[in-house]
């Protein structure tokens, strides 16, 4: 198994997160040196969200990246400690976090529905191949166990 390779993808989908983090910190940055905010522009949070909003894909695309990917970050220790992260698991994981940043790519800087959405979609349907291979293994792998402790003779 290969047990802490999968911790590079999940580190590179963190990466990702951190950029977007930045990218939204960033533009709202340069908006409000631009457009001065008046009181009233963070009255409420509609009214923050309606002053930002020349600037709010960054911060979209944030929000997203909690969204799906919380369940990417739940399986990785759960392929940790049961051993179960294998060359498959990894690939999937790698396949899994390009396509988030090619979506990133297309929500923020492209703009592109056409490259997002498909993005976003294979990706869910990565992961969902994730957490099936993961519940196939653990299955396997409890079957496994049940077998050798009935063997077992004391």
């Amino acid at each position: 198994m290969q047990t802490f390779a999968i911790l590079w993808p999940a580190i590179a989908l963190a990466a990702l997160s951190f950029v977007v983090m930045v990218w939204v910190a960033v533009a709202r940055a340069g908006y409000m040196k631009t457009n001065p905010p008046r009181p009233e522009d963070f009255a409420t949070g509609e009214a923050a969200m309606r002053y930002f909003q020349p600037v709010e894909m960054p911060a979209n695309n944030l929000r997203n990246l909690f969204e799906a990917p919380v369940l990417f970050f739940a399986l990785i220790p759960l392929l940790l400690v049961t051993h179960q992260a294998s060359h498959v698991q990894v690939a999937l994981a790698w396949v899994y976090v390009v396509l988030r940043v090619v979506h990133s790519v297309g929500h923020v800087v492209l703009r592109k529905i056409s490259i997002r959405a498909p993005a976003f979609w294979v990706s869910v349907i990565v992961l969902m191949a994730m957490w099936i291979g993961f519940a196939v293994d653990i299955a396997s792998a409890q079957s496994a166990y049940d077998a050798a402790m009935d063997n077992m003779t004391i």
